[in-house]
């Protein structure tokens, strides 16, 4: 009994940790700057490691293994971890590239995840049900499996119900958007509970997809977006057999009370919740400031308001539409913005309260160059701060942003732009979806171990090190961070336009140009990175005043 306890307390922790880091952003064709689909995840899944699956064919009648371990980082490339049961193989599976959370395959099929939260009574466990089937493992078997949003979509829809879906973050339900170049769906996967058994002949999940129109955006905070459902619907929405069912076979909704079933508010009552609505409420405020009048969140001219009781209020989590048609169009460059705010100007800002405030030689009131957005629990309990979560997170791992656009071939169309560690610190490298590997040095980490070799390690090195005058090391990293990202980004239609010339003579020469120059960034990462390390520690030694 003692040792179940100590299980459920470490998979809460956990839980913890996760519901309040991944953040979603997806981004329709004609929402988007240059007509791409544009899908977007942070993370902190415990694996950063990403590498290349290739696709393979099978003898019919094979079957294909369900693990539990996908993103651990203690294990060797290509161990699971425990194997739970198998589903059918099918004769082909695509090459994907593989990470905590897999993201993207060789047709441009893209996934996003956000954990999210639930009613109690809709968790399981391992030790006690029959569930196998988490996310992770279900976002493989569509990425192997599809080339097409909407019935990838309904694929993992029916996988959990066939095999139970079963959390691997604590006791959170989850949020997916699954994309191709053409369109979005989000789906979103609640438990059934305990006791559920596979020859129970009831559905192992709860879920509903609703697709995203081309002219919206929207963002998932680590909560459920999706709200009424038009079940008849089938050109914009998808839904379990149990998707209202549960809810009335429990007392939760009566179709007898005249009110419409709301998904959200029925599976994740809503409620004040900060570490949500403050994301919530960024997003609209940068890409819909003019929809309506948002709660006032700006610090302006007065450093105590992110104090004042007055404005500490929490609005609902509903006033959040499921989308919104952006102002202006968004770009990647947009959503890497998005990806790296700490609420800064805002009452959120970790760095704005009157405790960074002191006294200069000259008398004057500054801010501290310690202070942090990324304040560590010790620091916040000397100083008797109140955590405020940012979007980009110190434990962030690693993220994605996934630019698909049709008028390419897939193996340059799908541009994988990937961060580790931190998205404040770290620079966002291109990996094409015809890339036939990826650089050692962004497969290399084990947690237990620091290795140079590892770009992970290298710029976890420096986000550590910011902390000794951090309002300073900052600068010295944007400084070589900036120029290194502005000269991807101008040198991208000319990389993509040679490889297009490379392509109509032989695909597997444009994917090998690619491939290099991928590599070469990284690798870049990794000695820039170690660079800075050694600057910042000559620049900031604590030998000098």
């Amino acid at each position: 009994m003692f040792k179940k306890l100590i299980i459920l307390i470490i998979l809460s922790l956990a839980f913890q940790n996760i519901l309040l880091s991944c953040t979603i952003i997806a981004v329709g064709k004609k929402a988007s700057a240059d007509g791409s689909v544009i899908i977007s995840h942070t993370d902190t899944g415990e694996d950063s490691r990403i590498f290349v699956v290739p696709g393979k064919t099978y003898k019919p009648g094979e079957k294909a293994p369900v693990y539990l371990g996908i993103q651990e980082a203690d294990r060797p490339l290509n161990d699971d971890g425990e194997i739970l049961g198998y589903i059918p193989q099918v004769e082909k599976t695509y090459k994907y590239f593989q990470s905590a959370y897999s993201h993207l395959n060789e047709h441009q099929l893209g996934i996003g995840e956000s954990t999210t939260t639930q009613r109690k009574e809709l968790a399981c466990t391992q030790e006690n049900d029959g569930q196998i089937m988490t996310i992770e493992q279900a976002q493989i078997f569509a990425l192997q499996r599809y080339k097409k949003a909407k019935p990838a979509a309904k694929f993992i829809g029916d996988l959990m119900t066939k095999y139970g879906f079963l959390p691997s973050s604590g006791d959170g339900s989850e949020a997916l958007v699954i994309a191709d170049t053409e369109e979005i769906w989000v789906l979103e996967i609640f438990g059934v509970g305990s006791g559920w058994k596979p020859n129970s002949k009831k559905p192992g999940a709860i879920w509903a997809a609703q697709r995203l129109p081309e002219d919206k955006a929207t963002m998932i905070p680590n909560w459920s977006i999706i709200k009424e459902i038009d079940a008849k619907d089938t050109e914009n929405f998808m839904v379990s057999e149990n998707y209202m069912q549960d809810a009335i076979d429990r007392g939760w909704y009566n179709p007898l009370s005249g009110k419409p079933f709301n998904w959200q508010e029925t599976y994740a009552p809503t409620c004040a919740v900060e570490y949500a609505t403050s994301r919530f409420w960024l997003f609209h405020q940068t890409f819909v400031p003019n929809l309506k009048e948002w709660p006032d969140r700006f610090m302006k001219e007065n450093p105590y308001k992110g104090i004042s009781p007055y404005y500490q209020q929490v609005e609902p989590l509903s006033i959040y539409p499921f989308a919104v048609e952006p102002e202006e169009k968004i770009s990647v460059q947009d959503i890497i913005k998005f990806q790296r705010s700490t609420f800064e100007g805002t009452i959120y800002d970790m760095t704005a309260g009157p405790e960074w405030f002191v006294f200069d030689s000259l008398g004057v009131y500054k801010k501290s160059p310690l202070a942090t957005p990324f304040p560590s629990k010790d620091l916040r309990t000397l100083l008797k701060m109140t955590y405020r979560r940012p979007v980009a997170r110190h434990r962030g791992h690693y993220g994605m942003v996934l630019q698909l656009r049709d008028w390419l071939p897939n193996e340059i169309g799908g541009v994988y732009w990937v961060y580790l560690d931190n998205p404040y610190f770290s620079p966002y490298v291109p990996i094409y979806a015809g890339n036939l590997s990826v650089d050692d040095t962004y497969k290399t980490f084990n947690p237990d171990e620091y290795d140079e070799k590892s770009a992970r390690w290298a710029i976890d090195f420096v986000d550590n090190l910011a902390n000794l005058k951090f309002q300073k090391v900052i600068e010295d990293v944007r400084n070589v961070r900036n120029p290194f990202e502005a000269e991807i980004y101008v040198r991208q239609k000319s990389v993509e336009e040679k490889a297009l010339s490379l392509y109509k003579k032989d695909p597997k020469k444009a994917q090998i140009f690619l491939t290099d120059y991928s590599n070469g960034l990284m690798q870049n990462v990794t000695k820039m990175y170690l660079e800075l390390r050694n600057e910042i520690i000559v620049k900031y030694t604590n030998n000098t005043e």
